[in-house]
């Protein structure tokens, strides 16, 4: 009984204020009273809609640092505050199509898919031109010597001959934002019997440092005058 009584005198005493260290605490709990609450994240789906929310001066006229943490993801901070912390004000995140490297699928997918999720260029056109003159009883004599592969296409009406399959390829797929220019990237095609075939990325990754740095070019472009201001800063 002595027990609850306490419980029930701790819990509805009426909480005082402290001040330390130039800071207000409550006693209950010691929380602090006067600390800058945390915001809640924008979402945004591309850097048009970052740079929307930048010049509209619509929730504060703080300084902020843009963050491109990757070829998908750019983040929005304000400065550091008296306690060291900092806000996110907007997430963008790239809205992209499903795109399947380093698997396999069938000619017909692999067609659909290269021509949907990639610029059209030359190479492109190569590809799908000899993806295309594949058939079933031709990718049965497949070659593999493992640095090149050859396979038996049609190269006319009623001939067909062995060609070499190319590689590498040089493709530019949707991997960031739209934007911004899309890196081009070397891929390693692959085919075996069923027909099917795979890409395979081939750069190390070195289109993400591309594309981070076309995103960079983009944004200090377009917020030249809020750069030069001091208002915006961008790291990457």
């Amino acid at each position: 009984m002595l027990k609850e009584l306490l419980q029930y005198f701790k819990e509805h005493n009426r909480p005082e204020t402290v001040e330390a260290n130039g800071h207000i605490y409550s006693t209950r709990n010691l929380e602090r009273l006067d600390k800058e609450s945390s915001v809640d994240s924008i979402k945004v789906r591309s850097l048009t809609g970052l740079l929307d929310y930048i010049k509209s001066d619509f929730d504060t006229d703080r300084k902020f640092m843009i963050h491109v943490e990757g070829p998908q993801q750019v983040y929005l901070y304000d400065a550091l505050n008296d306690d060291g912390d900092r806000r996110c004000y907007v997430k963008a995140h790239a809205l992209l199509p499903d795109i399947n490297f380093n698997s396999y699928m069938d000619i017909e997918r692999f067609i659909i898919q290269t021509q949907a999720n990639f610029i059209q260029n030359d190479h492109t056109a190569s590809l799908l031109r000899f993806v295309g003159s594949i058939s079933e009883q031709d990718s049965k004599e497949t070659k593999d010597n493992g640095i090149t592969q050859s396979v038996v296409a049609k190269t006319g009406v009623a001939t067909v001959e062995e060609v070499n399959v190319p590689n590498p390829v040089l493709l530019r797929p949707f991997r960031t934002f739209v934007e911004v220019p899309q890196p081009e990237s070397s891929f390693i095609l692959r085919l075996r019997n069923g027909p099917a075939a795979a890409l395979y990325q081939a750069d190390g990754g070195a289109w993400e440092l591309n594309a981070m740095h076309n995103i960079e070019k983009y944004l200090s472009e377009s917020l030249s005058d809020e750069i030069t201001e001091g208002k915006v800063f961008i790291v990457s």
